[in-house]
């Protein structure tokens, strides 16, 4: 099975309490295609940068079993560019600087040789691009998944409406999920948001876990506690290409595999904040991956006799 990402390739210069760098590879797409390249291949990558990305960024990926044939590069144009400023708790930032560049005239074309994917990763853009993404396919994905922001839910609502009746599943952190549905209670929030399209919903609480929600049944998958946190600007990224990937490798979308796949999203997620951008990511091996998912299953496992 092969999976489709759609999203941002980009810079990113970022300050932490624990360091700074100015420039650094970023974007939705590179942190997930990295994430999912341990568990999917191939990995069919749709995007748009400037003359300015680094070709050695793409030679890398490709080595994983990335193809980026749907990637349009604009020779004389600049990739999108994001900087912002964490604050000590590392939940909260502050946006420095947000230039679109080429992002403004992303205008996704799906390459005929990208049709036969089955599973379909939606990184967090513009709604209206994500659904021409999905107009272009011409058969039904098996699965997909989508990502969005407070911000479309402010300026592109109805879109954002239509694109969540065309997915199946929707991420969303607890304060999306809260405006998203106008609900307080995140069990009511869930409900309200189901009721719009997505049968599958997770809500990312940080550095408190995850919940799965579909139909009635709740999964809630624990939080890692970490000594190091340096960066989690791609954590929820990195968190959906691992739950993708690993579904897309098992190729099976019930609810006890999301459930496994909670897990290993959470494990990607945990590994790619211990260093800045996508760096960690780079480096894990199988026996990594291995031992950090043990650690989450030990996290969570009991006995009550």
């Amino acid at each position: 099975m092969s999976l489709l990402i759609i999203g941002t390739m980009a810079f990113d210069a970022l300050e932490t309490p624990f360091g700074k760098v100015d420039r650094i590879i970023g974007g939705s797409a590179t942190y997930a295609a990295w994430a999912a390249s341990n568990f999917a291949k191939p990995i069919k990558q749709v995007s748009i940068v400037g003359g300015d990305f680094p070709m050695e960024e793409f030679a890398a990926l490709e080595e994983r079993g990335v193809a980026f044939e749907g990637v349009e590069v604009v020779p004389d144009g600049k990739s999108f560019f994001w900087s912002g400023r964490y604050h000590m708790d590392m939940n909260t930032r502050d946006t420095l600087v947000t230039e679109l560049n080429v992002l403004a005239q992303f205008d996704p074309k799906i390459p005929e040789s990208y049709q036969d994917c089955q599973y379909v990763m939606l990184g967090n853009l513009v709604p209206a691009v994500q659904i021409s993404v999905l107009q272009q396919l011409k058969t039904r994905p098996k699965l997909v998944i989508m990502d969005t922001m407070n911000f479309w839910m402010d300026i592109a609502m109805d879109d954002l409406k239509k694109v969540l009746g065309m997915v199946d599943l929707l991420m969303v952190n607890d304060s999306e999920a809260r405006q998203l549905s106008g609900e307080h209670s995140i069990v009511k929030a869930a409900k309200k948001i189901q009721a719009m399209g997505p049968k599958y919903l997770i809500i990312k609480k940080g550095e408190h876990g995850a919940l799965l929600f579909y139909e009635n049944q709740i999964f809630s998958a624990p939080a890692l506690p970490l000594e190091d946190v340096f960066d989690p600007t791609g954590a929820g990224d990195s968190f959906a290409g691992g739950f993708i990937g690993y579904l897309t490798r098992i190729d099976d979308i019930s609810f006890e595999s999301m459930k496994a796949a909670v897990i290993i999203g959470s494990a990607m997620a945990s590994y790619c904040v211990e260093k800045f951008g996508p760096t960690r990511l780079k480096e894990l091996t199988a026996e990594d991956i291995n031992n950090r998912v043990n650690e989450f299953v030990a996290l969570a496992n009991f006995e009550i006799k």
